[in-house]
Order: structure tokens, then sequence, then C-alpha cells
């Protein structure tokens, strides 16, 4: 029709968000459901700072140790966090989202793969922050912790990465091998094990020699002992860190060639 006009642009698909828009998007829609998953806020925060409370009023070292409880059950309780974040709730959330087909169409869309697991990632690091805050505020402010003179915050931060890492890993394994019945039954029983076999709640020298020396090179143990020689400053982290590096680069390896969309 005459005397009509199109406004400028009119008909010209928008362009997309930039890749980190559309990252912090996706980062932000998963923390949204960490919030509104009552189940998954009972495994990240709730059970380790309740291991951390309760155990640190229960010695559980056979009144062995020179320290106090909390000084053993702060790292123990961190690597629990770390666990439940990483691997827990990252391999069911994921295992779902693959097996209702949720993460295959995020992987077509605009944002793609790479936008997908660095907002996953993003996510989870948040979310581990937000338990470190927590989980030392409840050990200062209640339980009277403090610092180890030779308290190392690099080492601490490194033992963090790393222990995200291989447990991260683990869990995108678990979700992408599996249905998403068997990842959530089987995250839940290596939650289990890590409890017990990672030094969190009984000191590793508590279990049978054969089972403690199966546990001193699993990453759940190595990761509470480099976290317990940061907070304290206290003994050699070289041994464990070497383990759980080791297990972050094998078990990434085997997520990247491993892992798939649908």
């Amino acid at each position: 029709m005459r005397g009509t006009s199109l406004p400028v642009g009119a008909g010209t698909p928008a362009a997309p968000a930039s890749w980190f828009q559309m990252m912090i998007a996706l980062a932000a829609y998963e923390l949204r459901l960490v919030v509104r998953r009552g189940e998954g806020l009972l495994v990240t925060f709730v059970i380790p700072a309740g291991v951390l409370l309760v155990f640190s009023v229960f010695d559980t070292s056979g009144g062995t140790a020179t320290a106090p409880p909390v000084d053993r059950l702060l790292p123990g309780s961190i690597a629990l966090a770390i666990i439940a974040t990483s691997m827990v709730s990252l391999a069911i959330s994921t295992g779902y989202e693959r097996s209702y087909g949720v993460i295959k169409r995020l992987g077509g869309s605009p944002a793609g793969s790479s936008v997908v697991i660095a907002a996953k990632a993003a996510a989870v690091v948040v979310v581990e922050l937000g338990q470190l805050v927590l989980l030392i505020g409840v050990a200062a402010g209640v339980l009277g912790w403090t610092a180890g003179p030779g308290a190392s915050v690099p080492l601490v931060l490194v033992a963090l990465v790393l222990g995200t890492l291989a447990f991260a890993s683990l869990g995108l394994l678990m979700a992408s091998t599996f249905r998403a019945e068997a990842t959530l039954a089987l995250a839940n029983l290596l939650f289990l094990v890590a409890l017990v076999l990672g030094g969190i709640v009984l000191p590793l020298d508590r279990l049978p020699a054969q089972v403690e020396a199966v546990a001193h090179v699993l990453p759940a143990a190595a990761l509470t002992a480099s976290m317990g020689v940061g907070l304290s400053g206290v003994g050699n982290a070289t041994g464990p860190m070497l383990v759980l590096a080791a297990w972050a680069v094998v078990l990434t390896v085997l997520a990247a060639r491993r892992f798939r969309w649908d």
C-alpha cells in the first residue's frame, strides 16, 4: 500500500547474543535450578555442614587425635561439598537433561556445546564458593576453628580446582554412559563411598589395612588430605596432590572422549 513504510531493519533477524552473554544467562538458569531442587540443596549444603557440626561434637578419631575434631573435619566437609556439587548434582542433572533431549537441543542451538559446558562449570564454581563460605563460617563462628600458621590459600585453591575437575569429569562420564536412573543411583552410591573412604568421617588409619591402602589412592581421600594440609599448614601435600592431579587428568580425558549429547 502507498504511504506505508517498514521500519528500518524490519525483517532482519536479530544477531545472537555474544558467547559471554549466552554463558552468563545459561549459568544463571543453572543456578536457579539448583535453588529450586530441595534434594540438591540437601546434598550440597545441608549434609556437608551437618557432618561438620555433628562429628565435631562426637569425636570419631578414637581418642588418638591431639587437635580439635574440627581441624580434621573441616577439610573433609569441604571435600564432601565439592564431591556433592561437581559429581552428584552435575551427574544427576546432566543425566536427566540428556535423557529428555535438553542437552542435545542446547548443543545444537546458537549457544553451542562450549557455552553449555562453560555455563555448567561456572554454576558449579559459584555453588562451591558458597559452600566454602558456609563451611568456613560455621567452623570459625560456631566451632572456634582458626587456620594454621602455615595455611596456604593457593594450595587450597589448587586442590579445589583439581578436585572439581576430577569429580565433575566423573559425573559427566556417568551421565553420558548410563541411563538417568542408573546415574542417579550410582552418583549417590559413590557419594556414600567417598563419605566412608575419603577420610571425612573416619581417619583413614582406623580402616582395615587393605581398605586404607585402597582409600589412599582414591580421589576423595587425596582431596581431603590436600585440603587438610592447605588449611593447617601441617604435613606434605605432594603425594595427595599428585594422586588428585592424576585422577583429574585421566577422568577429564575419558569424559571428553566419551561424552554424548543424546
